[in-house]
């Protein structure tokens, strides 16, 4: 099989392609950032980096099976003051997506994004031809994660709940939830004290946090302005890497920071892996029907 993934991060895609046994022959990642590079080639040394969406041409590549991406969501954001959508800088390379499938012309295709307005999803839905499954990856992880997903891949949409708890991945400390607040890029950007920490967490519940205990916990929703070095902390990389179902170590080459920006990034990946389970039962099929 030959995958061609756009936006491919860290590859995320190709951990959930390995997890369930599906063979890949020539995996191209289209993508610039220097640490998820360095991050996919340490795991995946084998991997094909094309470089940069906008000067990729379908021409170039062999026959691809499999298309896959998440072009970003910036645009699409609610913290985003413009909203530009579609026609915004960064959301708007959907529509290289959306060039390139028509280039390659894959057997199956893939595309994931945030929920968004309603006008903007039809368009998308438009264009790719199939409506979208709504997943929140809560059901396989101790985190929330609610996304859109497009595919032609004919999977089970029915995902069974692991029942992992936000208690279940983090190493020590307290958590004053099941599941904690979606993981996302701008975790990546920490706050500098405690008592600026607790407020935000307090205040706007925006970024996952772990408190030293119960009872510090508690101490702190009274006033968070107690907060000292010690009650509270950000996530590491090993617990990150559960959160998205990433092997451990697989980006321990990485600060905390740079960790927290591919890992909030990128996929979670059980969530991809059982969307892919219908590539593997389908080509067992045909198998099947060919002996």
């Amino acid at each position: 099989m030959n995958v061609l993934s756009l936006f491919d991060g860290m590859s995320c895609g190709q951990i959930a392609l390995e997890r369930i046994g599906v063979k890949v022959d020539n995996y191209y990642a289209s993508e610039i950032k220097k640490h998820a590079i360095q991050v996919t080639q340490k795991n995946y040394p084998n991997t094909i980096q094309v470089g940069d969406i906008t000067k990729l041409k379908g021409s170039d590549l062999p026959k691809i099976d499999l298309l896959i991406g998440g072009s970003p969501c910036q645009d699409f954001s609610r913290a985003n003051k413009t909203k530009k959508g579609l026609d915004g800088e960064k959301s708007g390379l959907f529509w290289e997506y959306v060039r390139l499938l028509k280039e390659t012309n894959p057997t199956y295709f893939l595309l994931e994004n945030v929920r968004m307005k309603k006008e903007w999803q039809d368009i998308i839905s438009e264009e790719l031809g199939v409506q979208p499954v709504r997943i929140n990856s809560s059901l396989v992880s101790g985190m929330l994660r609610d996304r859109f997903y497009w595919t032609n891949i004919p999977f089970d949409t029915e995902i069974k709940d692991k029942g992992v708890k936000l208690s279940d991945i983090i190493d020590d400390g307290y958590v004053d939830r099941e599941k904690g607040y979606c993981l996302l890029e701008s975790y990546s950007r920490p706050l500098k004290t405690p008592a600026k920490i607790a407020r935000r967490y307090f205040l706007y519940g925006f970024w996952q946090v772990v408190f030293k205990d119960e009872k510090t916990y508690n101490r702190l929703k009274g006033d968070y302005n107690l907060a000292q070095e010690g009650d509270v902390r950000y996530m590491t990389n090993e617990e990150m890497e559960r959160a998205q179902n990433v092997p451990p170590g697989y980006t321990s080459d990485l600060t905390r920071n740079n960790s927290a920006c591919l890992l909030g990034d990128g996929w979670t990946v059980d969530v991809i892996a059982h969307i892919f389970q219908g590539i593997k039962v389908k080509k067992n099929i045909e198998k099947v029907i060919v002996d």
